[in-house]
């Protein structure tokens, strides 16, 4: 078992920035692909990005390419996703996810854990 938990969620200004965390427990990450994923209200969630665990390839949704980075620390078995000049259709609440298949996964159903996300809120 994997669990998940993440921070760094808040209320920012469009054009700022934010940095959410991923933190792992339960087993390491090292083996797994990770990925983030957001859900506006009403909506589907959807597939932001994803990094995986040998060689650390990174994909981006286009809507995120150029302002969102992933990247992970192995050693903390932590995640993260800089958020740079946010945009009010950033808003979200914001989802980390684990998954045994490597590679770049951009489908929920093979995330195998979840956390309980974090809001995101840009204010136009």
């Amino acid at each position: 078992q994997v669990q998940l938990v993440e921070s760094g969620g808040g209320l920012v200004q469009a054009g700022g920035s934010l940095r959410l965390s991923c933190a792992a427990s339960g087993r390491t990450l090292s083996n797994y692909a990770m990925g983030w994923f957001r859900q506006a209200p009403g909506k589907e969630r959807v597939f932001v990005s994803v990094i995986t665990w040998i060689r650390r390839l990174t994909l981006y949704a286009d809507s995120v390419k150029g302002r969102f980075t992933i990247s992970r620390d192995n050693a903390k078995n932590t995640v993260y996703l800089q958020m740079d000049s946010l945009k009010p259709e950033d808003t979200a609440v914001y989802y980390c996810a684990a998954t045994r298949l490597d590679g770049l996964q951009t489908t929920a159903r093979v995330y195998d854990y979840w956390g309980q996300g974090t809001q995101v809120t840009v204010s136009s």
